[in-house]
This record gives C-alpha cells, structure tokens and sequence, in this order.
C-alpha cells in the first residue's frame, strides 16, 4: 500500500485539530443579474463540450470517472459511441487502471495516447439478483482482479471470505518466501517432540514451559483429529510414538479421512499465514 503516491497531507496552521478534513473539490457562483444564468448554462456546456473533445480525440471504448456525468457528457459520449462509468471508489478505479493497463489522469487537458488503457478484453453490464454490475474481462497480463463471490447467504459468503483472505494471504507469503513445511500437523508434532526432548535435560521448574509449549503446539493436529471424527486419543498417542524420536517428521493426519499417512507423499503442505507482524 503506497500510503505516499495515494494519500496527501495538506498542513494549514491555525483552527483546532477538530476541524482536520478530507477535502474535495466544491465551487460556488454567485449570479447578480438574471440574465447571469443563461449565461453560466453556456459557459457550462462549452466547458463539457470541450472536455469530452479532448477524451474523445483518443477514440476511447470505455471513459471511467470517480466523479459524476452530467447529461450533457453522457449525450456526447454516446454519440461518439462510448460507454461511460461514474463515481468509483479510489480503490476501484486504482484496480481497474492496473487491470487494463491505463494511467489515472486528473484532467483531460493532461491525457496522452499513453494512458490509454487497452488490455482490456470484453467490457459489459450483468444484472444479478436486483442490481447491475459492470465487468471488465478477459484483459491481456492484468495486475489486479476482483473475485466475485456468490453463497445463498451473508453469513456464508463471510466465511468465504474469510478462508480466502487465508489463502490468498498464505499464497503471498509463498511468493515473497518460496518455503513449504509439511501439513496435516506433522510440523507441529515435530516442533512438541523437540520441545518434550529439551525440557527432558531441564531439571526443576524451567522445564515447564517446554513442556507448555509442546502441549500448546499439539492443538493443531488433535484439532484436525477431531475434524475427521476419529478416536482423539488414540490417534495422537499413535502420533506421537512416530514422532518421539525424530526420524519420521513427515507422519501427520489426512484431512479427508482421518488416517495417520505420510504427508509428503500425499503431498499435503503447510504454507506460512502471516495476519499481522513479523514472518513466522
């Protein structure tokens, strides 16, 4: 997240901390005579007109604004046959412009042939349920998406969402750190028997907290035992017998059946899931 490129401090001394604002743009004209109006209705139009001229000398498809489309706009652009989008989301206008390829211009006067974005595919309007939406599809080497999620629930789709934020985020962490640890919580039983045999050459009390952290870390497989419906104890004194000595690390529990296998060659891996501080 470039907190620098997207986001401007503006510092005006004076006032109380109260009054700090996201300011946006806003004009007010003051007519004195009423002929005045006749006259700013002009001006308005020669000034739209002018502007679409400008986006229109590049022969554009699709014209995306965060802003609004005046009438008078939208008339021009479908005469020139040009769809037109308004008031998107900062956000989502930032993710289309690096899924077509474009560059974000703040006014037409500063467009160039350059900016124009065209890895855009199919550009089209669905309507799903009571609302539409506009998808742009099939681009040439986008730089972002957007998943669109459907469930017959919000509680559903929540979950979802949730289970793809932690794998979209164990994929990320397997780009910036290409390591995989095998899964079915072989890891963590390898991790409590190193603990068990460590707090074995501690006398007194500071062997307990090995001994804590080796119960703590044997939560992930007895979790997954429980998941598939097996026997709990068994299975995990079945577990850690494999893994007492340290020579069969790769030994933990399929997820689909419940059956104590060799995760490696079920090829059953455990990717790093970073939320919030450092890499573990």
């Amino acid at each position: 997240m470039d907190i620098q490129k997207y986001i401007k401090v503006e510092k005006v001394p004076g006032g109380q901390l109260e009054d700090s604002v996201k300011g946006e743009n806003q004009t007010n004209a003051e007519l004195l005579k009423e002929e005045d109006w006749g006259v700013l209705l002009q001006l308005e139009e020669e000034y739209i007109e002018r502007l679409c001229v400008q986006i229109l000398k590049f022969k554009p498809d699709v014209v995306i604004t965060e802003k609004g489309l005046s009438d008078l706009a939208c008339h021009y652009f479908s005469k020139a046959g040009v769809s037109g989008m308004r008031r998107l989301r900062k956000t989502d206008n930032n993710r289309i412009a690096k899924a077509c390829g474009a560059v974000i211009v703040n006014r037409p006067d500063e467009l160039q042939q350059s900016d124009v974005g065209t890895g855009a595919g199919i550009f089209e309007v669905k309507k799903i349920g009571d609302e539409f939406f506009a998808f742009i599809v099939d681009c040439k080497e986008p730089k972002a998406c957007t998943v669109l999620l459907r469930g017959p629930s919000k509680d559903l789709l929540n979950e979802v969402e949730r289970n793809l934020q932690d794998a979209m985020s164990v994929a990320r962490n397997i780009l910036k750190n290409p390591k995989l640890g095998p899964g079915g919580g072989a890891t963590q039983l390898t991790v409590s028997a190193t603990l068990k045999q460590m707090s074995s050459s501690v006398e007194g009390i500071e062997k307990w907290p090995y001994e804590v952290a080796a119960i703590a870390f044997e939560a992930i497989p007895r979790t997954l035992a429980q998941n598939c419906g097996v026997n709990v104890i068994r299975t995990m004194t079945a577990l850690q017998g494999k893994h007492a000595n340290g020579e069969k690390s790769w030994i933990g529990i399929d997820g689909n059946t419940g059956v104590i296998t060799d995760v490696k060659d079920k090829k059953i891996d455990m990717g790093c899931l970073q939320r919030e501080g450092p890499e573990f």
